[in-house]
């Protein structure tokens, strides 16, 4: 379930390490994920299955590999390249300004958020 209160499978998800936990910084995801707020991502939930469009996913920026970003897939070409926008799209770096990301850098799935 996405964006649910701390569900207990999710939790347990965590602890057994099928999930990660990341925390979310800026506001490119507003009004839904504000900054400071813990997400779990699923790191297999694209081993078979391309992503879809309106999955949220946490992904590595194509030019600054350190960097892992919070965004919507808004396009999924068949060639396996997504296009990732943020919600508040005055205030979201996104592929508006670098351009596809190939699924290879998707981290993992956003399955849920701490409140």
């Amino acid at each position: 379930m996405l964006f649910t209160k701390n569900s207990i499978p999710e939790l347990a998800l965590l602890i057994l390490r099928k999930r990660l936990r990341f925390r979310v910084t800026g506001v490119s995801m507003t009004p839904l994920l504000k900054p400071g707020e813990e997400i779990l991502i699923d790191p297999r939930a694209y081993r078979h299955i391309p992503p879809k469009v309106g999955d949220i996913v946490v992904a590595r920026h194509p030019y600054q590999n350190h960097l892992r970003l919070v965004k919507r897939v808004t396009l999924v070409l068949e060639d396996g390249r997504c296009f990732l926008k943020g919600d508040n799209r005055l205030e979201s770096t996104d592929s508006r300004s670098f351009g596809l990301v190939d699924s290879q850098q998707i981290i993992g799935k956003v399955t849920s958020r701490f409140f």
